[in-house]
């Protein structure tokens, strides 16, 4: 089983970068893909980006490439998502996930994760 927290959330102006956390617990955390997902108010998830256990391949959405970039750290049990160009207007929740399994492949649909954090919102000012 896997707890993630997410933390860095907070209000920057538009053009600024964040730097998000996700940690994690468990004993097995190196072995899951630790994904983030965003919601704006009154929307569904969207996926943004994903890390794998192993090699730490990366996969991002085409509208964060070139922008943010995840990253983890299994000796500290964190997985980041540094966010860079933040666009204005923008007031959504971050979340982290994990599958239900370990060993798992990257996938893109909030349904196909199990463990969530309580999610850190992310507001961009014009």
């Amino acid at each position: 089983q896997v707890q993630l927290v997410e933390s860095g959330g907070g209000l920057v102006q538009a053009g600024g970068s964040l730097r998000l956390s996700c940690a994690g617990s468990g004993r097995a955390f190196s072995s899951y893909v630790i994904a983030w997902f965003r919601r704006a108010p009154g929307k569904e998830r969207d996926f943004v980006a994903a890390v794998t256990w192993g090699t730490q391949r990366t996969t991002y959405a085409d509208y964060v490439k070139d922008r943010f970039t995840i990253s983890r750290d299994n000796t500290k049990k964190l997985v980041y998502l540094q966010m860079n160009t933040l666009k204005p207007e923008v007031k959504d929740v971050y979340y982290c996930a994990a599958p239900g399994v370990a060993f798992s492949t990257v996938n893109n649909t909030p349904d196909q994760y199990e463990y969530w954090g309580q999610g850190t919102q992310v507001t961009v000012s014009s």
